[in-house]
This record gives structure tokens, C-alpha cells and sequence, in this order.
């Protein structure tokens, strides 16, 4: 019974290691930066891939700093024509969107 605790503890971390690792394979590694009201800046670090993530607010001149391609929406919810955004590549200042989907 004593070996039986170690070895549940043992794999039990195991187990936890693999989620975090498996967790952290499902995000956008960097950040998403866009312009909101008055021209602030807004960022995501590390956005999940496949999750459409919607605006509360008025956002443009999006800029995709991360290494996984980004689709931007005109519409909530990710409606509307989608307008892809490679790595690396910055949108016009003026150039609006309401979400946005990685991956």
C-alpha cells in the first residue's frame, strides 16, 4: 500500500504536466494588437486558436503578432467575409472589424 500512493502521486503529475503542455499548444503564441475608441491600444497575449472572439466595442488597424494566422470578421461572432491575417501582418489603421478567429 505504501508503493501504491507514490506511484498515483507520481502520475497524477504526470497527467497535469501533459494538460498544461497539451493546453499551451491551443493558443496563438504572441499578442494581438488593435486600435479601440480614441485610438487606444488594445492587446491579446497568446488568443485561443479555433474561439471566435468578439469586440465589445469598435476596433480597427488590426495587427497579428503571433505566429498562427488570424481571420478578422466584419460581423459579431465571426460573420460576415472573412479577411485573413498572416503572421506578422498589420491591417489598415482604418480598416474595421467585430472578431476575429485564430487558427
Amino acid at each position: 500500500m505504501r508503493v501504491f500512493r507514490p506511484v498515483v502521486v507520481a502520475l497524477a503529475g504526470l497527467a497535469f504536466a501533459t494538460t498544461l503542455s497539451v493546453g499551451e499548444a491551443f493558443a496563438a503564441k504572441g499578442s494581438f494588437i488593435w486600435l479601440g475608441p480614441h485610438g487606444k491600444s488594445y492587446l491579446v497575449e497568446n488568443p485561443p486558436n479555433g474561439r471566435c472572439l468578439t469586440m465589445g466595442q469598435q476596433a480597427r488597424g488590426a495587427r497579428n503578432a503571433t505566429k498562427t494566422p488570424a481571420v478578422l470578421f466584419p460581423g459579431k461572432k465571426c460573420k460576415g467575409r472573412p479577411v485573413p491575417l498572416a503572421p506578422g501582418q498589420q491591417a489598415p489603421r482604418s480598416a474595421p472589424f467585430s472578431s476575429v478567429r485564430f487558427g
